[in-house]
């Protein structure tokens, strides 16, 4: 597989070379371990951490979010490396469906190229510089403290954390291990957002060509017609596959995002709800906005795309009836038909991401809250 048409399709472009440069898509070196491993052997000391604090609940809260960010992040890419095959099958079927939207000699599609290309790059490099600028402050919040203490609670066994040199290169290698853990968590949700804004470049192409797939023709040269009219099929069926596998690379780290950071808000709401101190009160407001955000970035790319695809049914309905014949009509009922089932991403094939479903998340994390706070006081 030739890495270079992958590396320079735009609208994929940045997520891509992250992963590229960590090696975990595109080409095998020993990059991917100097990240996997420390940030692994990390994740499980943070977990220890929350044995040993287990009782003070500030502190548990505070440790567990952290160790979840690191624990999807490293899910995350296992889960990539051990489906690359197919994540690089997917990305290269992207670049060339991309390089031929491109090449279509229509005003309006090339609009369109161009806007979700910019959107979907302004997305990606904004994700990537808010995930550094938030994590620089959680490695240098502890800093402000007045106390001793590391960026995330680490625990071990028969090591004193705290003690000098200790103290120090445990600090600098938190540190440092923070940039290879965004490297591995901020890409992904990115690369979900973008492949979903592709899909909606597909979708509206797909609708621009079933109103005017007639336009530029003569009306005598009825096989054109009709050979567009199934090369709009065709693509209409291309479509329904790449939504296919688009979930298939992504539902089951949605639902693990689902469980994990639907508790965790839940706990952080707690949290909120019991401490005293304005410092820690900004931090924990920090921690639900990225939870909420990276939760609201999967289900509004979803619900988008669900949605314009169910447009597909108008836009063949839009089509010049009257001036075609009756094969070609029943061709156009078989497209409204189709697109009569929304193409949709689901969490763990279970349920569609929609906004509905993300209100009823909110709600359902906030009924869980206000029932804790009410047992707790």
């Amino acid at each position: 597989m030739t890495a270079a048409p992958i590396l320079d399709c735009p609208i994929i472009s940045v997520n891509v070379r992250v992963w590229h440069f960590w090696s975990f898509v595109l080409k095998h070196d020993a990059m991917r371990y100097i990240s996997i491993i420390p940030v692994g052997v990390m994740n499980v000391f943070m977990f220890a951490d929350l044995y040993r604090a287990w009782g003070n609940i500030d502190e548990v809260i505070i440790n567990a979010y952290f160790a979840m960010i690191f624990f999807n992040a490293v899910l995350r890419t296992i889960f990539i490396l051990c489906n690359r095959q197919d994540y690089e099958d997917f990305l290269q079927r992207i670049a060339e469906v991309y390089s031929e939207i491109a090449m279509i000699d229509d005003h309006v599609v090339q609009k369109l190229v161009r806007k979700f290309t910019k959107r979907a790059r302004l997305l990606s490099k904004a994700n990537l510089v808010l995930g550094a600028v938030i994590s620089t402050c959680y490695v240098v919040y502890p800093l402000f403290t007045g106390t001793r203490s590391l960026p995330y609670g680490m625990f071990i066994p028969g090591v004193n954390n705290f003690k000098t040199p200790l103290y120090q290169v445990f600090f600098i290698g938190q540190a440092v291990l923070t940039f290879p853990g965004c490297c591995m968590y901020i890409p992904f949700t990115s690369f979900f957002a973008t492949t979903t804004l592709f899909g909606l470049v597909q979708i509206q192409t797909l609708q621009r060509q079933l109103r005017t797939f007639k336009d530029e023709v003569v009306k005598e040269n009825r096989a054109l017609v009709e050979s567009k009219l199934e090369k709009c099929i065709e693509d209409h069926k291309r479509i329904i596959r790449y939504v296919s596998d688009v979930n298939s690379l992504v539902t089951y780290i949605c639902l693990i995002e689902f469980m994990s950071f639907g508790l965790m808000l839940c706990a952080l709401l707690f949290l909120l709800n019991i401490i005293e101190n304005p410092a820690q009160i900004i931090i924990v407001v920090a921690y639900i906005f990225m939870i909420i955000s990276q939760i609201f970035t999967f289900y509004w790319h979803a619900n988008e795309l669900r949605e314009e695809s169910m447009g597909i049914a108008e836009a063949a309905y839009d089509a010049p009836w009257v001036e075609l014949d009756d094969s070609m009509k029943k061709k156009l009922l078989l497209i409204i038909a189709r697109a009569q089932q929304p193409l949709e991403i689901t969490v763990g094939n279970v349920y569609a991401m929609t906004l509905e479903m993300f209100q009823s998340l909110l709600n359902a994390s906030y009924s869980y809250f206000t029932l804790l706070r009410r047992v707790y006081n």
